[in-house]
C-alpha cells in the first residue's frame, strides 16, 4: 500500500509538471527582424543617422539595463541619432559582430508582448583623441511596434570599460620620480655585489618569497622564484666571467599613487668574458624591480637580448 501511495503521489507531481507548462510564442533563428536589427545598428557605428531613423519608432526609447536609477527616464529617439553622430566622430575602426558562436534570436510571443529580437555581440573600436581601446560583450533586447519599428532598446554591457576613456581625457598626477632614493641605492648595491660576485650579499636584497619573470619568458610561463635564479646564476657564472657591471645613466624610482606601488628601472651594461673561448661580449640590460614596504625587492624583470650571448 505504502509503494502505491508514493508511486501515485511521483505521478501526480509529474502531471502537475507537465500540465503547467504553456507555450507563449515563437524563437526564430532566421527573421526578417534580425536583419533590420543588424541593419539598424551598422548604421549607429557608422554615423548614418538617416538610415538609422528609418529603423526606429517616433517614440523609440533605449534602456540602460543595469541602471537602477528608479527615476531613469531613457533615452528617446533624438538623443540615441545624436549618440550615433558622436560615437562615429570620435572613435575609430568602430565594429559591431556576433559573439563567437552566439546568434540572434527573434521571439514572436502569443500575448500582448509582440516581437522582440535578442542579440549577443562584441563592440570593438578605439577613442580617437586618447587611444584607449574599447572591446567588450554586449547583449541587447529589441522590441517592434505593430509598424516594424524598432519602440525599445535595452543594453546590457560593463560600463567600466568606459573608464579609460574618461580618465584619459583628463590630465592627472600619478606619483612621484626619484633619481635619488634609498631604494636606488638597494639595487645599485644589489648590482655591485653581483659584478664582486659577492651573491649572498646579493640575493639579501630580495624577499624570500621575490618572483622573477625574462623578455625571453611567453605568456603562460610561471615567474622564477629565488631559489630558481641562485640555480640559474651558478649555470651562468660557470660559463662566463664579469669583468664589469656598467650603470647607464641613472635609476629611477617611481612611487605609483595609484595602487601604492613601488618600482625601481634600471639600465645597465654587462661586460663579460666567455670562458669557452675568451670571447669579450658587451651585453646591454634594462631591469625593473619592485619592492614591499619592508624595502625588499618582491619582484623582478629583466629585458635582454639573449642572442648576444651566443656571438
Amino acid at each position: 500500500m505504502r509503494k502505491n501511495v508514493i508511486l501515485a503521489m511521483v505521478l501526480s507531481i509529474a502531471l502537475v509538471s507537465y500540465s503547467q507548462k504553456k507555450k507563449n510564442g515563437t524563437v526564430y533563428v532566421d527573421h526578417p527582424s534580425i536583419t533590420i536589427v543588424e541593419e539598424m545598428q551598422q548604421a549607429f557605428i557608422s554615423g548614418d543617422v538617416v538610415k538609422l531613423s528609418n529603423y526606429l519608432a517616433d517614440d523609440f526609447k533605449l534602456w540602460d539595463g543595469n541602471s537602477t536609477n528608479s527615476d531613469d527616464k531613457g533615452v528617446d529617439k533624438e538623443t540615441f541619432l545624436k549618440r550615433s553622430t558622436y560615437w562615429s566622430e570620435n572613435f575609430s575602426y568602430l565594429s559591431l559582430g556576433r559573439h563567437g558562436k552566439a546568434y540572434p534570436d527573434a521571439i514572436e510571443y502569443s500575448d500582448d508582448a509582440g516581437l522582440w529580437v535578442q542579440t549577443w555581440d562584441v563592440l570593438k573600436g578605439v577613442h580617437t583623441k586618447t587611444g584607449s581601446k574599447v572591446n567588450m560583450p554586449i547583449h541587447r533586447l529589441f522590441r517592434f511596434d505593430k509598424n516594424n519599428k524598432i519602440a525599445t532598446m535595452i543594453d546590457y554591457y560593463n560600463n567600466k570599460v568606459f573608464a579609460d576613456v574618461y580618465r584619459s581625457n583628463y590630465e592627472r598626477k600619478n606619483g612621484i620620480i626619484y633619481d635619488n632614493h634609498k631604494y636606488i641605492n638597494t639595487i645599485k648595491s644589489a648590482f655591485a655585489a653581483f659584478e664582486n660576485n659577492d651573491l649572498n650579499r646579493a640575493y639579501s636584497f630580495f624577499d624570500v618569497n621575490a618572483r622573477f619573470r625574462n623578455s625571453s619568458m611567453i605568456p603562460g610561463d610561471k615567474p622564477a622564484t629565488l631559489a630558481d635564479i641562485k640555480v640559474s646564476n651558478v649555470d651562468f657564472l660557470s660559463k662566463y666571467t664579469i669583468d664589469a657591471i656598467d650603470m647607464n645613466g641613472y635609476p629611477d624610482y617611481l612611487h605609483y599613487e595609484r595602487g601604492d606601488t613601488h618600482i625601481v628601472q634600471s639600465w645597465w651594461t654587462f661586460r663579460l668574458t666567455r670562458k669557452a673561448d675568451a670571447k669579450k661580449l658587451v651585453i646591454p640590460a634594462f631591469y625593473t624591480h619592485r619592492f614591499n614596504d619592508e624595502g625588499k625587492i618582491i619582484y623582478g624583470s629583466s629585458y635582454i637580448n639573449a642572442k648576444l650571448f651566443d656571438e
